[in-house]
């Protein structure tokens, strides 16, 4: 898997950007979203081989710029490699109770005793297909993809299978 997911990311947000958001206020006006806490489990993919596990803290601010809601979030793996960095989200509601949302973020990464994935600055983007419960959890599936984007001639990429629970901010 290469940048798929960010140029995704792009593609939709941009689009609903436009389609949506472009009011009397501009197409990235600040309004208001839910803010949640997630957290994740799965495993994490190197050269198609299951290499470890990821434990995955998420934080979406309770607000967004158009259809982009900012999130923070930070990883660390069996294997004692870790990640950190921000972003954004987009989300599509293809119901009140289903969605799917693509994420382009960017971080700092730590090999540990992880694999090298060529740089300290790795981009981590991917989609979460999911359901949300009356009381406003979210349980979801997602897939990411970690690389440097060619920032250096090292770039094997890594990916991450997770269940994601995201829990209501109040």
């Amino acid at each position: 898997m290469d940048g798929t997911f960010g140029v995704l990311f792009l593609i939709a947000g941009l689009t609903d950007m436009g389609l949506s958001h472009c009011g009397n206020d501009g197409c990235l006006a600040r309004n208001d979203q839910q803010a949640r806490f997630a957290i994740s489990a799965g495993d994490v993919q190197f050269q198609e081989n299951s290499i470890s596990e990821e434990i995955y803290v998420r934080y979406e601010l309770g607000h967004a710029f158009g259809p982009f809601q900012p999130v923070i979030g930070a990883s660390v793996t069996t294997d004692g490699s870790a990640w950190i960095g921000f972003g954004a989200n987009w989300t599509y509601q293809f119901s009140p109770r289903t969605y799917m949302q693509l994420h382009a973020m960017q971080g700092l990464y730590a090999e540990g005793d992880g694999p090298d994935l060529g740089h300290v600055i790795e981009f981590r983007s991917g989609i979460e297909l999911g359901w949300e419960a009356r009381n406003g959890v979210r349980y979801g599936l997602s897939y990411d993809h970690r690389s440097n984007a060619g920032l250096d001639s090292t770039n094997p990429g890594m990916e991450t299978v997770q269940f994601r629970v995201a829990f209501p901010v109040k």
